[in-house]
């Protein structure tokens, strides 16, 4: 039977520790392309930091068919395998699932919708209309791979203090931009000029498409870089932005409060609630005045300004 176009087979089993190279080297016989999938159980802290494979739970281990050509015969010759390799290590059943591509490929637009991440801040795909009020700053971004669709409590906490504190004609660097939504917020509300940089080369491509979206590639510079990228140029800024996890945020204190002008503004955002304290004594100590705290869940965002 022909099956139609753009129809997967997904083959999927749990397989033991010591059983996953065993159990991918068998899908790989059949997968297309040779591919196979392996999610590993893992453990790790709130804001996603220190990750641990759990080699105590089993993995999944998946392969694809394409619908043309997927045979039954093929299946059950996995499964015969996955029987035999089962008799020395823990191995689960066989569980196959038809799959359309148009599910792995657009289907989560659906759930990405225009926000009001702010009081005046909304955000739009690009595949969504949405009507504006008078004073709304409508930024148009396809997050793509990278962080920050201003869903995260961490973007809005860090969207909320740029609408407070970025004004016409300050300059600034936001550090980590992963998808550009904060360094395009701050264009909106007219800061100039803008830096905007992040360690992922992803990250970056799908920011300068974003500059694209919304008409922005003239009023910020992106590249690849952490803070280091502006103090290596001996560029300070009346605004720092970095929304970034707590550990990170500590590692690059000098660097942050380095590229912060003397009276300058510091918004960090990205700490998760038991690591307050220890993100804050880092930056204090570093001679940073606390200006503002403010919390969504478990989420902290602290606005420093730097001393004349």
């Amino acid at each position: 039977m022909t099956e139609p176009v753009g129809v997967w087979y997904e083959l999927s089993t749990s397989a033991d520790s010591e059983a996953i190279e065993a159990v991918a080297e068998l899908f790989a016989r059949f997968g297309y392309n040779e591919g196979v999938s392996i999610e590993e159980p893992f453990t790790q802290e709130q804001d996603g930091d220190n990750l641990t494979i759990d080699t105590s739970r089993p993995a999944l281990v998946r392969t694809y068919i394409a619908g043309e050509a997927y045979d039954p015969a093929i299946v059950e010759q996995i499964r015969a395998g996955l029987f035999h390799l089962g008799r020395m290590r823990p191995v689960g059943e066989l569980i196959v699932t038809q799959r359309s591509e148009e599910d792995w490929a657009s289907a989560w637009k659906e759930h990405y919708k225009p926000l009001r991440a702010s009081n005046r801040i909304v955000i739009r795909p690009p595949w969504f209309a949405f009507e504006a009020r008078p004073d709304d700053l409508v930024l148009v971004l396809d997050p793509g791979m990278a962080f920050g669709t201003g869903m995260h409590p961490t973007t809005r906490l860090s969207l909320f203090q740029i609408e407070q504190y970025v004004r016409s004609g300050q300059s600034m660097i936001d550090v980590g931009t992963g998808s550009g939504i904060l360094a395009l917020a701050a264009a909106r509300l007219g800061a100039s000029p803008i830096d905007a940089v992040d360690i992922d080369p992803m990250s970056v491509r799908v920011a300068r498409g974003n500059l694209e979206l919304n008409d922005a590639t003239e009023l910020i510079t992106m590249d690849v870089g952490s803070a280091d990228w502006a103090t290596s140029r001996g560029k300070q800024y009346d605004i720092v932005v970095a929304n970034i996890i707590a550990r990170i945020l500590i590692e690059l204190s000098a660097d942050l409060v380095a590229a912060t002008k003397p009276g300058g503004l510091l918004l960090l955002s990205g700490i998760i609630e038991p690591k307050e304290a220890s993100t804050r004594e880092t930056f204090e100590s570093l001679g940073m005045g606390l200006i503002e705290h403010n919390q969504i869940e478990d989420w902290i965002s602290l606005t420093y300004r730097k001393p004349a």
